[in-house]
C-alpha cells in the first residue's frame, strides 16, 4: 500500500470522521434515553370526580410536579370505580372519599396504607323556593319531607362516595331504596358535575360535595338547602397501590405523592385553594 503522507492524512481524517459520526450518533442515542426516562417520570393517579370538577388539582399538581418533577396524571372517576382500578392496578396511586370501601382496600392487601388527606362537606341542594320544605340542617328529616313530597331527585348512581353517603343517608331516613325509590328519583350514572346540572335542568334536588358546587357555575335556581350537619362530614384518604399485587406499580414515584400531599407542603396547598375567597378543602392528614 503506497503510504505517501497525503493518504495518510485523508486515511486518518477518515477515521476521524467515522469516530466523531459514531460519538455522536451515541450522544443522540444516550440524550434520547434520557429524554424517555424523564418523560416516563409520571405516575397514575385514580381519583374521586370532586378532586377534579372542584379544580383543586389545578392547584396541587404544579406545585407537586414544581417539587418533584413528577407528573401526576388524574382519571376522575366514582370513588368506587377508582378503588376498582387501584385493584386491577391500573393506578399507582388512589385518592377519595369513602372511608369504609377505603378501609377495605386496604384490608384486602391492594392498598398499603391509607393517609387522611382534607376534608369538606356534602350538602342537599335544591331549588331556592324549596317546594319539599327540606331546608334546615337535619339531612335525615330533609330526606324524609323529600320522599313525601315526591319531588325530582338526581342521583349520582355511580358507586362514588358522594352516592355510597346518600345512599347512607336514604337508609338513615328509612327509605328502602332496594325496594323502592323514592318519588321522581332519577339515577345519571355519572359524575358531580352532570348531576348538578340534570338538578338544574328540571330544577330538582340533590346531593353534592361542597367542594364542586362552590364551583359550579350553571346553578339556575339552585341553592343549598340542607347543611351543618355532623353527618355531612365528608373526609378525604390517599393510598398507594400495593406492589405486591401489581410489581409494575411505581411504588417510589407513587408514595412520593403520599408523602407530599401530607407534608406541610401539600397541605397548604390544599388549604390555599379558594374559590371567591371560599376554601373548598380544609386539609387534617397530621389530626
Amino acid at each position: 500500500m503506497d503510504m505517501t503522507p497525503t493518504t495518510f492524512r485523508t486515511n486518518s481524517a477518515g477515521s476521524l470522521t467515522r469516530r466523531i459520526c459514531l460519538g455522536l450518533a451515541a450522544g443522540l442515542l444516550l440524550g434520547a434515553a434520557t429524554l424517555a426516562g424523564a418523560q416516563e417520570k409520571f405516575i397514575v393517579v385514580a381519583s374521586t370526580t370532586s378532586t377534579e370538577q372542584s379544580g383543586l388539582f389545578g392547584q396541587l399538581l404544579p406545585q407537586f410536579k414544581a417539587a418533584t418533577g413528577i407528573e401526576a396524571r388524574v382519571v376522575a372517576l366514582g370513588t368506587g370505580q377508582a378503588l376498582d382500578m387501584g385493584r386491577r392496578g391500573d393506578a399507582d396511586v388512589v385518592f377519595v372519599h369513602d372511608r369504609v370501601a377505603e378501609d377495605k382496600f386496604v384490608a384486602e392487601g391492594y392498598g398499603v396504607k391509607r393517609y387522611p388527606v382534607m376534608y369538606n362537606d356534602f350538602v342537599l341542594i335544591g331549588p331556592a323556593s324549596d317546594p319539599a320544605k327540606v331546608k334546615g340542617k337535619d339531612i335525615v328529616a330533609g330526606l324524609q319531607k323529600l320522599a313525601a313530597a315526591k319531588a325530582p331527585f338526581i342521583s349520582r348512581g355511580d358507586k362514588s362516595g358522594t352516592h355510597a353517603a346518600e345512599l347512607r343517608y336514604w337508609k338513615q331516613a328509612g327509605v328502602d331504596m332496594a325496594a323502592a325509590k323514592p318519588g321522581d328519583y332519577r339515577e345519571c350514572g355519572c359524575g358531580m358535575g352532570p348531576a348538578l346540572n340534570m338538578a338544574s335542568s328540571v330544577n330538582g334536588y340533590v346531593l353534592a360535595d361542597r367542594g364542586t358546587w362552590l364551583s359550579f357555575k350553571n346553578r339556575g335556581e339552585l341553592a343549598v338547602l340542607v347543611e351543618g350537619d355532623t353527618k355531612l362530614f365528608n373526609q378525604y384518604g390517599v393510598m398507594l397501590v400495593n406492589p405486591a399485587k401489581h410489581a409494575h406499580v411505581k411504588q417510589a414515584l407513587g408514595q412520593a405523592f403520599v408523602d407530599w400531599l401530607v407534608s406541610p407542603a401539600g397541605q397548604a396547598a390544599v388549604a390555599a385553594y379558594k374559590i371567591g375567597g371560599e376554601q373548598l378543602f380544609f386539609p387534617n392528614a397530621a389530626r
